[in-house]
């Protein structure tokens, strides 16, 4: 049962199914055309390229059919293993839940993917029907009575069997799996446990397809020439639509932080600023009171379940342990951060004179400041980060950490803007297929982030590998020109690409803890920790190249660059720790104090100030646009970006105590214990063969420039 779609950034708890209705009975299935199944491109055996979907023969009307006769297979499967009168065994009860839902597998991947990416009406629809029917039907499988007996057994027995590592661990989780979902619980809790998982799997849909009309739904049409005064000749091409002969700006992030840091139209900044922060908070896509409603049935489920909270829930096999544990983390970073706000405030004030400062002044007046203090200008390191030579750049990292190669093949994507590579390893065995969507589009949601279409599998010699994607939302610059990058979005892009690595060279055989697996908190780190490379001399050498020249950015454009690190850090720190800190207080509420919510805003701003957060930043994100939180599966763990920057600080730590950021024994421990390991062991445990030692905070602090900062009162 390897139905757990995997994504990294943002993945939609809908999308990872854990629960829903604890009978099959009460979750009808559509009546099924059988006529419509035999021509429905997901019941063929596809002759593509590396087994990539048919995307140009699969329509939207298919997936329901596909989904439904899906289930009724999988349906078929654990009623089998049930029906078996012989003693419960590894390879009978739990290798074969292992091996059930392949056709299922098939669609809710492509289904899952699709939707996040090239969405309509249609699509929004289907997601309403399917993801609470996949929800409904994996609780009918995780709360089975008979079905869980037989996983205990074997999971009591597992000192008497000769289990390998990679078998032990699949009982391990299978198990763990079980338990967590309620298994063990009287019928009746298990009936409501379901009944609230159904609930939430429609909310987080609702809440993403509301934050996705919001969003697509706000533009600034500019028309007149100062109305675009500041912003660069790039941008102002990517931006410019020919039909309505405007330059138009919407709420994607990379387009938005452009347009924040470079315009000098102070009127049209705050537009901008109240379109993105009032998102989804009024009218008929108010996303609070879902927010409310699903913080509320969290933490039902969670009393339920024994525990004090969602997050006590969710944080039991994490790394912080404990939401205090969390929190305490949080704090340590969030003092100092929040001292070098009030400082960064203080200095932009002084640049404005008896202008007030506001919320936002912060992007244009800290790129100001930079451009004082640095000589460092965001247009001038844009022509040496060209989307493809970035790429190529990582390409080449990979080559001589791993010893990967990659070439770029025809592969008929999901949307035509998609480039794919075939992936080998240093022996030249092909390791998985590499699918990149760089550029924004309305019916593409937010972000960035890593997903696949196919997982990894190797059971009983069946070698499958993945079919892996990074997204992004840069702006699409017109035909013929190049796509130059902001230095933060270099960095994201190494990020995704990292967890790319890890769904890649992934050398686990079973689906449950392959490529991207561990607790949130760790995995962040194999990502992070890719983003140190970004800005090593002898690594731009090697991508960051003049798009016109080919000449290799210069030394001292670099040395402003690294010098120029921690420029604005309180502000992305403590906008940073706002969000995480919020998310922890809406997944620390007891069953009482949930109830007694009822507005979303109001809960937020009391939580904010509690901590001292200054009027003129915003949380990263709101309740009502949290969308890692409220659609995807980071609940009770936004804090983890931040955790497993410790691991990928201290971890760099060790690349530049070798004083070679290509160490061979580093690289190899690293690409063994943490990229081919998936989640083989506990998370501290790989992160201890890789490193030799327990992480330390200091290099974090340290790279944050928060060594020996004054308190936040000061």
């Amino acid at each position: 049962m390897s139905c757990v779609l995997v994504s990294a950034c943002s993945s939609p708890e809908t999308n990872a199914p854990t629960g829903g209705d604890t009978s099959q009975a009460a979750n009808a299935l559509p009546s099924l055309n059988e006529a419509e199944l035999a021509d429905n491109p997901f019941r063929q055996d596809w002759q593509t390229p590396f087994g990539v979907p048919p995307f140009a023969e699969i329509e939207d009307d298919d997936y329901m059919p596909a989904i439904s006769k899906a289930i009724e297979e999988l349906r078929s499967e654990i009623s089998a293993i049930t029906a078996i009168t012989s003693e419960p065994t590894f390879e009978n009860t739990i290798l074969a839940l292992e091996l059930a839902g392949s056709p299922l597998d098939k669609v809710a991947y492509t289904f899952n993917n699709v939707t996040n990416t090239d969405s309509n009406d249609m699509l929004r629809e289907l997601e309403t029907q399917i993801f609470p029917l996949l929800t409904r039907e994996f609780d009918a499988i995780v709360l089975n009575e008979a079905l869980y007996d037989r996983v205990k057994t074997v999971y009591d027995a597992r000192d008497e069997l000769d289990l390998d590592e990679q078998q032990a661990r699949l009982l391990e989780l299978t198990h763990r799996r079980f338990v967590r979902a309620g298994a063990i619980f009287a019928p009746e809790v298990k009936e409501r446990v379901a009944e609230i998982n159904a609930e939430i799997s429609g909310l987080n849909t609702q809440f993403g397809q509301n934050l996705l009309l919001e969003t697509k739904g706000f533009t600034l049409e500019l028309k007149e020439e100062d109305e675009v005064a500041g912003l660069s000749d790039d941008f102002k091409s990517a931006i410019y639509d020919a039909d309505k002969k405007a330059w138009v700006v919407g709420l994607n992030r990379s387009a938005y932080e452009s347009f924040m840091v470079q315009s000098t139209n102070r009127e049209l900044r705050e537009r901008l600023f109240n379109g993105y922060r009032l998102r989804a908070s009024k009218g008929e896509y108010d996303n609070g009171p879902i927010a409310v409603k699903i913080a509320q049935l969290r933490a039902e489920r969670a009393a339920l379940m024994g525990y004090d909270s969602h997050a006590h829930y969710i944080l039991e096999y994490n790394m912080a342990k404990t939401p205090q544990g969390a929190e305490d983390f949080l704090l340590r970073v969030w003092r100092p951060a929040l001292a070098q706000a009030k400082q960064e405030r203080a200095d932009m004030q002084g640049m404005m004179g008896d202008t007030k400062f506001e919320a936002w002044d912060w992007w244009h007046q800290a790129e100001k400041l930079r451009l004082q203090r640095y000589a460092l200008d965001e247009n001038a390191t844009k022509p040496y980060f060209k989307l493809e030579n970035v790429q190529a750049g990582a390409h080449a990292m990979a080559s001589k950490l791993f010893g990967l190669s990659f070439e770029q093949v025809s592969v008929k994507g999901w949307n035509p803007l998609v480039v794919s590579f075939d992936v080998k390893d240093e022996a030249g065995e092909h390791l998985g297929l590499f699918m990149t969507d760089m550029f924004a589009r309305d019916s593409k949601r937010g972000g960035a982030w890593m997903s696949s279409y196919r997982g990894t599998s190797n059971i009983n010699g069946d070698r499958i590998r993945p079919l892996i994607t990074n997204n992004m939302n840069l702006p699409q610059p017109p035909e013929g020109e190049p796509a130059l990058m902001r230095y933060s979005d270099v960095e994201t892009l190494f990020h995704e690409f990292g967890h790319a690595l890890h769904g890649l060279m992934t050398q686990i055989d079973y689906p449950t803890f392959s490529g991207v697996d561990g607790p949130r908190d760790y995995t962040e780190f194999p990502a992070q920790i890719l983003e140190h490379w970004v800005s090593q001399p002898e690594m731009l050498a090697m991508y960051a190249k003049h798009y016109q020249t080919g000449e290799v950015i210069p030394i001292e454009l670099v040395e402003k660059i690294r010098a120029a690190a921690n420029h604005n850090q309180g502000f992305y720190t403590t906008e940073y720790v706002a969000a995480s800190l919020l998310d922890l207080a809406w997944h620390s509420l007891s069953v009482e104090e949930a109830q007694q919510i009822t507005d979303a805003r109001a809960f937020e701003k009391e939580v904010l100030e509690s901590y001292g957060l200054i009027d003129e930043i915003e949380p990263r994100y709101r309740s009502q646009y949290f969308s890692h939180i409220f659609a995807g599966g980071y609940s009770a763990g936004y804090y983890a970006y931040l955790w497993s920057e410790i691991l990928d600080a201290d971890g760099f730590a060790a690349f530049k105590q070798a004083e070679d950021i290509w160490d061979p024994e580093l690289a190899g421990r690293l690409k063994r214990w943490v990229y081919e390991a998936g989640g083989l062991k506990p998370a501290d445990e790989l992160y201890r063969n890789f490193r030799g030692q327990d992480p330390s905070i200091e290099p974090l602090l340290e790279g944050r420039g928060f060594i020996d900062t004054p308190s936040p009162d000061a």
